[in-house]
C-alpha cells in the first residue's frame, strides 16, 4: 500500500491541480483569508497619532518592537487592529499544552476523542481572550507613556482609549485565531502557520529594501552585503536539507497464511523525521520571551534600574537572551516531540498488528528502542534549530540587519512552504485515487 502512494506521489503531475475542482476552491478560500487578513494589516487601532507613532517606532527600533512587527507582518508598525497578531493564541495552546501533561483531568479528556479534543480547544480559546487582554491593556498603557519630538503618540489618553484599545486589538486577535482555523477547516491546513508566513513574506521586499539602502549609506561595503545574501541562501538550502532528513526504522511483518495464499511478509518502516517537531519551538520560545520582554520594553525609562537591566540583557545578542531562547528552543523541541509521537503507542500499535522491529522484541523492548532513536535524533534536531535561530541574531546585533533575514523568520517561511506543498500534493493524490475509483465503476457497469 505503502509503495503505491509512493508510485502515485511521484508520478503525481502538477498539471493536474487544473482539474482538481476542490482543491481549487481551498487554495482560492486561502488566498482570500490571507487577503483579509492583510487588509487588517493596515486598519489602525483609534486614538493613536501615525505620524508621532511612527517616529516612536523609529527610534526604539531594533530590539523588542522589531521582533514584534515581524511576527505581526508590519501590523505593530501602523498600530492596526492585528497588532498582536496570533500570538496570544500561539502562548495560550503553549499553556493548555503542558496543563495537558500535568493534570491527569486534562489527560483523561484528550483521551475522550473528539468531544476532549473540542472542550481543550474551547479553554485555549478562553484563555487566548485573556492574554490577549492583558498584552492589549499593557500596550495601551504603554503607548500613552511614550512621547516622540512632537508629543504624545495617543491623542486623548485615559480610561476610555484603553478600554477602546484593549476591545479592538482583541477583537482583531480573536478573528485572527478564528480565520486560522477556517484555514485549517477549510482550506490547505496549517492556517496558524500560514497567517504567520504571510506577514512575513508580505514584508520581505521592505526588507531586502532596508538592507540595500543600509548598503548605500555605507554601513556594508559590497563584499559584506552579497556575503549577507549568500548566507541566506545558503541558510534556506540548508533548511530544506535538514527538514526533508528522515531516519527510517525498519518494521518487518510475518506471513501468515490465508485460505490458500500467504499474505504477509513485506518489510515497512516508520519515518521519524530528524526535525519532528517542526518550526513550533522557535515560535513557542519567541512567544514566551515576548510575554517579559513586552512589559520591559514598553515600561519605557521610569521603571526603574532593575527594568533597565533586565530590558538591556535581553537585548538581542546579549548572552542572557541567547542563552534563554536557546534553551527554550531546546526544551521545546523535546517537549513537543513527546507530544507528537509516543513510543509506547507506537509499539502496541505494532504488536497488535504482527510487526517488529527487526533484533528487537515486541512491546516494550521496542518501545525504549524507539525512544532511543527519537531522543538521539531530536537531540541532533535542536541543535540544528538553535544554530540556524542564534547565528542570524548576532548578525542582527551586530550589523543591524532587518529580523526578517533572521534565522527564525527564515525557518517559518521555508518550513511553512515544505508543508504547504506537501498538503497540495496529498490533495492531488487523493483526487487521483478518486478518478481511478470513478473509473473502475464505470467499467464494471460495462
Amino acid at each position: 500500500m505503502v509503495s503505491a502512494v509512493e508510485q502515485l506521489a511521484k508520478n503525481a503531475n502538477w498539471g493536474a491541480l487544473a482539474k482538481a475542482t476542490g482543491l481549487k476552491k481551498r487554495i482560492m478560500f486561502v488566498l482570500g483569508a490571507l487577503l483579509v487578513y492583510r487588509l487588517g494589516t493596515y486598519i489602525p487601532v483609534p486614538g493613536i497619532d501615525p505620524a508621532i507613532w511612527n517616529q516612536i517606532f523609529t527610534q526604539k527600533g531594533g530590539g523588542i518592537l522589531d521582533m514584534f512587527n515581524m511576527f505581526s507582518g508590519g501590523a505593530l508598525q501602523r498600530m492596526t487592529i492585528f497588532a498582536l497578531n496570533i500570538m496570544p493564541y500561539i502562548s495560550a495552546s503553549i499553556i493548555m499544552q503542558l496543563a495537558t501533561s500535568m493534570s491527569p483531568k486534562l489527560e483523561e479528556m484528550k483521551k475522550e476523542g473528539e468531544v476532549g479534543r473540542t472542550k481543550i480547544n474551547q479553554y485555549t480559546r478562553y484563555l487566548t481572550v485573556f492574554l490577549a487582554a492583558i498584552q492589549a491593556y499593557g500596550l495601551a498603557v504603554g503607548l500613552e507613556s511614550m512621547q516622540g519630538a512632537d508629543g504624545s503618540a495617543v491623542i486623548n489618553p485615559g480610561l476610555f482609549f484603553r478600554i477602546s484599545t484593549v476591545i479592538t486589538i482583541v477583537g482583531g486577535t480573536v478573528f485572527l485565531m478564528w480565520l486560522g482555523e477556517q484555514i485549517t477547516q477549510r482550506g490547505i491546513g496549517n492556517g496558524i502557520s500560514l497567517i504567520i508566513f504571510a506577514g512575513i513574506v508580505a514584508e520581505l521586499p521592505r526588507a531586502v529594501a532596508s538592507m540595500l539602502e543600509l548598503g548605500r549609506q555605507g554601513q556594508f561595503n559590497l563584499i559584506e552585503l552579497l556575503l549577507i545574501f549568500a548566507m541566506v541562501i545558503g541558510v534556506i538550502a540548508f533548511i530544506v536539507f535538514i527538514e526533508r532528513a528522515q531516519r527510517r526504522v525498519v518494521v518487518q511483518y510475518p506471513k501468515r497464511q490465508m485460505g490458500n495464499q500467504m499474505m504477509g511478509g513485506e518489510q515497512n518502516f516508520i519515518p521519524l523525521k530528524l526535525n519532528t517537531s517542526g518550526v513550533i519551538p522557535p515560535i513557542f520560545a519567541s512567544s514566551l520571551l515576548l510575554l517579559p520582554l513586552t512589559i520591559v520594553g514598553f515600561s519605557g525609562a521610569d521603571g526603574g534600574e532593575v527594568t533597565s537591566t533586565i530590558a538591556r540583557l535581553l537585548q538581542h545578542g546579549q548572552p542572557l537572551y541567547m542563552f534563554l531562547y536557546g534553551g527554550l528552543i531546546a526544551f521545546f523541541c523535546f517537549f513537543y516531540t513527546a507530544v507528537v509521537f509516543n513510543p509506547e503507542e507506537n509499539a502496541e500499535m505494532l504488536k497488535k498488528y504482527g510487526g517488529f522491529v527487526p533484533g528487537i522484541r515486541p512491546g516494550q523492548p521496542t518501545a525504549d528502542y524507539l525512544d532511543t532513536v527519537l531522543t538521539r535524533i531530536t537531540a541532533v534536531g535542536a541543535l540544528y534549530l538553535i544554530f540556524i535561530c542564534l547565528l542570524p541574531e548576532l548578525l542582527i546585533s551586530r550589523y543591524s540587519i532587518p529580523f526578517y533575514f533572521g534565522g527564525t523568520s527564515l525557518l517559518i517561511v521555508v518550513t511553512v512552504t515544505l508543508d504547504t506543498v506537501a498538503q497540495i500534493h496529498s490533495h492531488m493524490i487523493a483526487h487521483q485515487y478518486e478518478g481511478l475509483i470513478k473509473k473502475s465503476k464505470i467499467r464494471r457497469k460495462r
